[in-house]
């Protein structure tokens, strides 16, 4: 059994706001949602976050122990499914699933716990669990089927939805709900990011345009926060309930580059991108667009476009790259999934979202970028989002217009 798994709902809850539609447009304008933040820590910081109201989602009894992480997971996957027009009465619940990727957790919880003295709520651990948002998800809606976490780094929802994927093409459900959240907004968490030096700096005034992918004067990324789900099933399920398909997951590829924790590594990056051609059974040149991983670090941009051109050879000025992390912020766990939504857009609509703050690109990151006011993709046909993790996974989805 091999089924054709389609994209048939997409869910975003992100610093664009909550519907995906307006979060492709604001890309598509240009418009930074990285903001300034704590203006007590040491050293400026920017991130992007989201505008978000959950009493929308939760009464106040059940936000009891429920961490923004998990909060921004519902809801995205809530209006993943309200866009799918799934109807529980239709599905079995013991054949759906849950996917769902998370780097760091409840980081409000634990900041809570360390900053508040001898007295830990009693609900810290159940609100900081990795897995909390995946099991939230499940219980909101039902779900007795598989209800798995992958903590995977910036990697993670890309691999949960790949792995979600594989679930569906192999009839082990009907209907998966795939994606991931992060809400690490806090001032540990930005510290920590600080001492690593890969936050970009900034002067004042500029926070909006510091995270400037593959220019020359890049210095790095701003943190962000976000959720985003899609809901995968097989084109036959989804023709027989007249569902409407965004796009086909047709191919992903997984690979660990074993080299280094935190140090890129470009021939297991092309590892990655050949599995994902290879599976969908497509050569480069039939590849349009790459939501490039495209972090604005020093050294992660070179080695992305690297492995790109080491796949791509000759083809390479064929395809067109942006990263969106420019406006949106790099959501770790949730960027995965929150890319893989704006690259099945890009293809449902045939435009690419711009490259923004690149007025110089850096000579060893030559690649065809999108620039704004340069958009339009009428002949798009399939697109890649690219997701390579600190720990060396590398991920990559592939995506064919439905």
């Amino acid at each position: 059994m091999n089924h054709e798994v389609c994209v048939t709902g997409l869910g975003v809850m992100a610093p664009h706001g909550g519907e995906p539609d307006a979060l492709f447009q604001a890309l598509q304008d240009g418009q930074s949602a990285i903001r300034p933040i704590f203006p007590d820590l040491p050293k400026p910081a920017a991130a992007a976050t989201v505008a978000f109201d959950e009493t929308r989602w939760f009464t106040k009894l059940q936000l009891a122990g429920v961490d923004r992480v998990s909060q921004l997971a519902v809801a995205a996957a809530d209006l993943a499914l309200q866009d799918a027009g799934f109807d529980r009465a239709d599905a079995d619940p013991e054949r759906i699933g849950v996917y769902a990727g998370c780097g760091m957790g409840g980081a409000a919880a634990l900041e809570a716990a360390y900053r508040g003295g001898m007295r830990v709520p009693p609900l810290t651990i159940p609100a900081f669990m990795p897995n909390a948002p995946a099991a939230h998800v499940a219980m909101r809606n039902g779900v007795q089927g598989p209800v798995l976490t992958y903590s995977v780094a910036c990697a993670s929802s890309s691999v949960a939805i790949a792995e979600a994927a594989k679930a569906i093409q192999r009839g082990e459900v009907d209907l998966a709900i795939a994606g991931g959240s992060e809400a690490l907004i806090v001032p540990g968490v930005v510290l920590a990011w600080q001492a690593m030096q890969t936050l970009a700096t900034f002067q004042p005034g500029e926070a909006a345009g510091a995270v400037r992918p593959f220019a020359a004067d890049r210095n790095g990324f701003a943190l962000g926060e976000g959720a985003a789900f899609v809901v995968l099933e097989s084109a036959e399920r989804a023709r027989r309930r007249g569902a409407r398909s965004y796009a086909t997951l047709a191919g992903w590829g997984l690979s660990s580059d074993a080299t280094h924790l935190t140090k890129p590594d470009a021939p297991g990056q092309a590892r990655a991108l050949r599995a994902a051609l290879r599976q969908a059974g497509l050569q480069p040149r039939d590849v349009g667009y790459c939501n490039a991983h495209g972090t604005a670090t020093r050294i992660g941009d070179v080695v992305e476009r690297n492995a790109l051109a080491e796949v791509w050879g000759d083809d390479l000025e064929h395809l067109r790259v942006s990263s969106t992390k420019a406006l949106h912020g790099h959501m770790l766990g949730a960027a995965g999934a929150v890319e893989a939504v704006i690259t099945v857009l890009a293809l449902h609509r045939r435009q690419l979202p711009p490259n923004a703050h690149c007025s110089a690109i850096d000579p060893a990151c030559s690649l065809n970028l999108v620039k704004p006011g340069e958009t339009a993709a009428p002949e798009l046909q399939a697109a890649i989002s690219n997701s390579f993790a600190f720990g060396g996974t590398n991920s990559v989805l592939l995506f064919r217009r439905a």
